[in-house]
């Protein structure tokens, strides 16, 4: 089952890399096709055509995939975090450092399917890593969550192709499950036993049951400073992310008509036309570096991200530079300097 997950989550992410790829390739005999796939990125501002409506759901749908988010990245950092407690709650802090040497050494498996070769305490230590991403993951749905409901004002008129909107379900069910799909069997399996327990001994099996909370967050204090470097990656990004968030979000404020657009300024948006794009970026190259970089799955789940949003960046910049004679020259698309 755990080979099935694995390899299916890694399908899954080429075949969402690769169209972008293509669209993305010099090439006049793909134009129709370019043309195709950069539809599907459109959304917002940018598709403002009535001819372009059919197919379409409005953009205040967004708040559709953070809820999905919420929900599914709870449920599997719960149920994580308490098959941790309950089946590797002791790690040994010398494995830290033996395994970042062992890493420097050659020991990544970053192209395994499953975690099989491990002895048991590299087995603690990877579902406790799990429970680490899957706590980033959290705070960035719960935050991508509220700035939703709280800071965007989106137009009535805001529409995105459905096609996309399909495309974000099924990111935030398939990012959170990527980021523990070395565990996920086994952890189903614990649920679904725990469950089955509960029904058969009701009440009394949730009497004895006795919680250690210090065991609850102790492991999560040994993990080694790749984890923490990551966390501050991922932190720096989010933090940039919100403030370019809270940028656009002032747009719509102030009494400005539906179809009245201005050029955003401030923080990262004197660099780059889509920053809050650029932040998020940063932020899942923070969970790649917490991984430590091992986990072939979580490489593609951030190479989806870099290509979706490099793509709908390039759009982004496109429509502004159209629609603004004074568009800001050195303004780039989604990397500062260069692109």
């Amino acid at each position: 089952m755990e080979l099935g997950l694995v390899g299916l989550l890694r399908a899954a992410w080429i075949a969402g890399i690769l169209p972008i790829v293509f669209a993305s390739l010099p090439c006049s005999m793909l134009a129709s096709f370019r043309t195709l796939v950069s539809g599907f990125a459109k959304r917002g501002k940018i598709m403002q055509s009535s001819s372009q409506y059919k197919f379409t759901v409005p953009q205040r749908f967004f708040s559709h995939f953070y809820v999905v988010a919420v929900v599914w990245t709870t449920f599997l950092l719960l149920t994580t975090w308490m098959y941790a407690y309950r089946t590797a709650s002791f790690i040994s802090e010398t494995f830290f450092y033996s395994n970042i040497s062992s890493y420097f050494a050659g020991g990544s498996n970053i192209f395994s399917f499953h975690g099989s070769r491990l002895n048991p305490q590299q087995n603690r230590y990877s579902v406790w890593l799990s429970v680490f991403l899957l706590l980033l993951m959290e705070v960035q749905v719960l935050r991508r969550l509220l700035e939703n409901l709280y800071v965007f004002h989106y137009s009535p008129s805001a529409r995105m192709h459905i096609f996309g909107y399909f495309t974000g379900i099924f990111f935030y069910i398939a990012a959170p499950l990527s980021l523990c799909c070395s565990c996920a069997p086994e952890v189903f399996k614990f649920g679904v036993n725990e469950v089955a327990e509960f029904i058969v001994e009701g009440k009394h099996a949730m009497d004895d049951i006795e919680f250690n909370w210090w065991n609850f967050v102790n492991p999560l204090m040994k993990l080694g400073w790749w984890q923490w470097f990551g966390a501050a990656i991922f932190l720096w990004g989010s933090i940039h992310q919100n403030l370019c968030h809270n940028i656009l979000g002032s747009l719509r404020e102030n009494g400005r008509k539906i179809d009245e657009y201005v050029i955003p300024h401030g923080d990262w948006f004197e660099i780059v036309s889509s920053p809050h794009y650029l932040a998020e970026i940063i932020i899942y190259g923070g969970m790649v570096f917490a991984s430590r970089g091992e986990d072939l799955t979580i490489w593609l789940l951030f190479a989806f991200v870099v290509a979706n949003l490099g793509l709908a960046a390039a759009e982004t910049h496109r429509w502004y530079v159209d629609k603004f004679e004074i568009y800001p020259s050195k303004r780039r698309v989604i990397i500062p300097f260069i692109y």
